[in-house]
């Protein structure tokens, strides 16, 4: 008894330790919802997400190799990446994506979508100090006690959802999130990536600094480059949409 008290005290402490920055992340997420992006895309994202750092947090799945911290400081690439993608993306895409019907997908669909994935990717890059603390932790940790920490763990993870959700209706902050949150996001995921990199003493390596820096650049320009085409494409369209009325 005293055991399974211990591994759900270990479990809440290193759970609410870990991702208190978490609930800032899911709020600007929910203040996102719209037709396309569901409550149920930010609870399964953040679900998979969680997931993906309890697996590589387990020293069985390494052989007992543990990460380099600025390495893992590379995550911080993600939310750097998603940033850019929104801040980029043009007003009239973004019309487009809130006035497209949608259908309602199965829980395996919603699991695999791109909107949970985009949230799960987040999540995942903001794990850093979640995998510095969950792999020692599991290391020392007997079958017993670990399944009842990650049990905790992720019984916690709807509980961090719910709240944030819960936040978000309260009137001046559902009213400021609403207002500006689609011109924070792209700003906060961006710094959010940024405090990974600098609080992992990832650009301290000069080497880690140069692939940070192509990872980037290349995801940039890849990026660019499609919105140059969907552009194009899009005045190619409207253009000849003109030119058929012109005839008409």
């Amino acid at each position: 008894m005293n055991e399974l008290l211990a591994a759900i005290t270990t479990g809440l402490t290193a759970f609410t330790a870990t991702n208190l920055d978490d609930i800032l992340i899911l709020l600007l997420f929910f203040s996102q919802v719209n037709t396309v992006f569901r409550r149920r895309h930010v609870v399964a994202g953040q679900y998979l997400g969680f997931a993906a750092l309890v697996v590589v947090s387990l020293p069985g799945f390494f052989s007992g190799l543990l990460l380099p911290r600025p390495w893992i400081g590379m995550l911080g690439i993600v939310p750097i990446a998603i940033g850019i993608s929104r801040l980029l993306q043009t007003e009239s895409e973004a019309a487009e994506t809130e006035t497209s019907p949608s259908a309602t997908p199965s829980t395996w669909l919603t699991m695999l979508s791109p909107q949970a994935y985009s949230v799960a990717a987040v999540t995942f890059a903001n794990g850093g100090d979640n995998i510095g603390i969950y792999m020692p932790l599991f290391a020392n940790s007997p079958w017993e006690s670990l399944v009842v920490i990650l049990s905790v763990f992720f019984g916690l993870i709807g509980v961090w959802c719910g709240a944030a959700y819960q936040l978000m209706k309260v009137p001046a902050i559902a009213e400021m999130l609403t207002r500006y949150g689609n011109q924070l996001v792209p700003y906060v995921l961006i710094g959010l990536g940024v405090l990974i990199l600098l609080d992992s003493h990832t650009l301290e390596n000069r080497g880690l600094v140069v692939l940070t820096l192509l990872i980037s650049g290349t995801f940039t320009l890849n990026l660019l480059r499609k919105l140059e085409q969907v552009s194009v494409a899009k005045l190619y369209s409207t253009s000849k949409a003109v030119s058929k009325m012109e005839k008409n």
